[in-house]
């Protein structure tokens, strides 16, 4: 969707976008969510994104309780869509860029926001106060967080582009520009989960979701 010379038109229409004019790559996404769900992958589904070309796909649980999750299951089933995004992509001769802000000005960067919670955050009893409590964890180790989190971070987290900066710790309710957001209806309702929106698309999610373990469970 990039012209050979110069730029698009500004952000704004392309995100969840329909239509030739602003929908670039549907094709290559399409296809690698037929592969993730033949392969059997925890895929959740495919959004196209703020910046033109860019999309977003999510791994991880889907509402079944059937279905087993966990971190390192969800991290195995990224790294194997990640593998199979190249794989599908480079027969239409496309390249696939993870990195944190691929294209340098007034565009988004491409983060990997990591949704999660534990049994009592999840508990109607206990909700609130284990967010809370995780939050503050995960503040207070914020600067390790950010060492594990993605090459060229600081590019992505400025504090534009719905991003906190990368030397501040901030959390929210429905808040696109805080490190970490809690979902509305999670405040509303008193428990469930909250996004941590600090890593970049290109982090390791093994890594992500050790330092996440790390903090909230107080390890270190």
């Amino acid at each position: 969707g990039w012209p050979t010379s110069g730029f698009p038109a500004p952000q704004g229409p392309f995100y969840c976008s329909v239509g030739a004019s602003v929908a670039y790559g549907r094709e290559v996404v399409e296809r690698h969510t037929d592969a993730c769900l033949d392969a059997g992958l925890l895929l959740f589904g495919t959004n196209a994104e703020v910046m033109p070309g860019q999309w977003e796909f999510q791994v991880g649980f889907r509402g079944d309780t059937t279905e087993t999750i966990d971190p390192l299951i969800c991290a195995d089933h990224l790294w194997v869509a990640r593998w199979l995004l190249h794989r599908i992509a480079e027969e239409d001769g496309v390249s696939v860029s993870f990195e944190n802000k691929p294209i340098k000005g007034d565009w988004n960067g491409a983060g990997m926001h990591t949704n999660f919670s534990t049994t009592k955050m999840r508990d109607v009893r206990t909700g609130m106060g284990a967010i809370e409590d995780a939050i503050a964890a995960l503040g207070n180790h914020h600067h390790e967080h950010i060492e594990v989190y993605g090459a060229g971070l600081a590019d992505r987290l400025t504090g534009l582009h719905e991003t906190c900066s990368i030397e501040q710790f901030r959390h929210g309710v429905a808040d696109r520009g805080a490190s970490i957001r809690i979902p509305r209806h999670v405040a509303q309702d008193g428990h469930g989960y909250i996004e941590d929106r600090r890593p970049g698309a290109n982090a390791n999610p093994y890594r992500v979701c050790s330092r996440i373990l790390t903090s909230i469970c107080h390890l270190d």
